[in-house]
């Protein structure tokens, strides 16, 4: 093997194929990334087991190969170089030789025949979202996500297509956060992708109207970019039934700013986590909330003005779920519904219903 490319397009694909590395492992083979060098193209790959990623880039390739090479010692001498023509050679037992205006370093690599294949998935059965559209959607559902293994199917987020409509849904028993999108597509699935999946393609793609191509087997998940394929495990088990837990009926609504609101929870949520709680208290009526904190170092309170249509109600939350939404709900102006001060809060967009985020509410003594 020997090629020669540009090191930052090389130092690109490196940094898209470490993502998939396995730091903790005990094959060794999994800390490296797979070179491939043929027909002028360089592919690399680096799989965990669980996710596998692979892209590629132009190069010059003068004699075709493979090799295994540590993914963090080639990482981090690719990104010392200069920008300049880096030259990649295979030398007998497998050293590979890198070398780069006068620097040249030998590395000790690995028969790539060690290195696991990724799982063949055949393309076959498509769905096309614009990249930006998948990383809004992303965004806005992957932080709601259980952070803890006891029910490892909540670690992920639900991908649901249902009469042209693609929903995805993240809950971890505290709140739920659900984005759909009318999609042209009328083969219905429902396959739940891991946390950590998304988060790295969320890295990974551009905020651009490009699509992306995903295609479903019944164990895994491969999303098409072009010159990145990422492959990954989806979660065994049945998901939630989601909509049994969307309260279809409220008995107050509130119209609010959702900056001023944002503002003025975080301002109280100063003192919250002090009193290591995260506590803060909506008392809703007379067409405002007021928003009170407190801890042993103070008390805090807020005043926002909002619309209401309803009975007045005193109720109390954990104010990080509210600020996770929040800091990410794309409206200018939001409505909150409730039911009552032990029901969920449902949080939507005043000018479109692709958006839905309910929480639940910290039961108060003096309730």
């Amino acid at each position: 093997m020997f090629f020669t490319c540009e090191k930052n397009i090389l130092q690109e694909a490196i940094n898209i194929v470490q993502k998939a590395t396995s730091s903790k492992t005990t094959y060794p083979i999994l800390e490296g990334i797979l070179i491939k060098a043929v027909d002028n193209k360089v592919y690399l790959t680096a799989t965990d087991l669980d996710i596998g990623i692979e892209t590629f880039i132009d190069a010059n390739v003068i004699r075709t190969g493979s090799i295994v090479l540590n993914s963090k010692l080639f990482g981090e001498f690719i990104r010392m170089l200069p920008n300049d023509t880096v030259s990649i050679e295979l030398l007998e037992n497998n050293f590979v030789k890198i070398t780069c205006q006068k620097s040249e370093f030998t590395i000790l690599g690995n028969n790539p025949d060690e290195f696991p294949k990724l799982p063949a998935i055949n393309e076959n059965s498509l769905y096309e979202i614009p990249q930006d559209i998948l990383r809004l959607m992303i965004k806005q559902t992957i932080f709601a996500i259980a952070q803890d293994e006891t029910r490892p199917i909540l670690t992920g987020v639900l991908f649901e297509v249902k009469d042209n409509m693609l929903s995805f849904v993240a809950l971890d028993g505290y709140r739920l956060s659900l984005k759909r999108i009318e999609i042209e597509n009328s083969n219905n699935i429902s396959a739940v992708i891991p946390g950590k999946t998304l988060n790295e393609i969320s890295k990974i793609i551009e905020p651009s109207e490009e699509k992306v191509k995903i295609t479903f087997t019944p164990n895994h998940i491969l999303f098409n970019l072009g010159n990145t394929k990422v492959i990954s495990r989806l979660l065994d088990g049945e998901f939630v039934n989601y909509r049994q837990i969307i309260p279809q009926e409220h008995k107050l609504k509130v119209k609010a700013n959702k900056e001023l609101l944002l503002d003025s929870i975080e301002r109280a949520s100063l003192l919250a986590r002090e009193g290591k709680t995260n506590l803060i208290k909506f008392n809703i009526g007379d067409n405002r909330i007021v928003i009170t904190s407190d801890s042993q170092y103070g008390k805090v309170q807020e005043e926002v003005p909002v619309e209401l249509e309803g009975n007045n109600l005193k109720i109390a939350f954990n104010s990080k779920y509210f600020l996770d939404v929040l800091r990410i709900i794309d409206s200018e102006e939001i409505y909150l519904e409730f039911t009552t001060n032990i029901s969920p809060c449902v949080i939507k967009k005043v000018d479109s219903d692709d958006y839905i985020y309910l929480v639940l509410p910290v039961r108060l003594i003096e309730n």
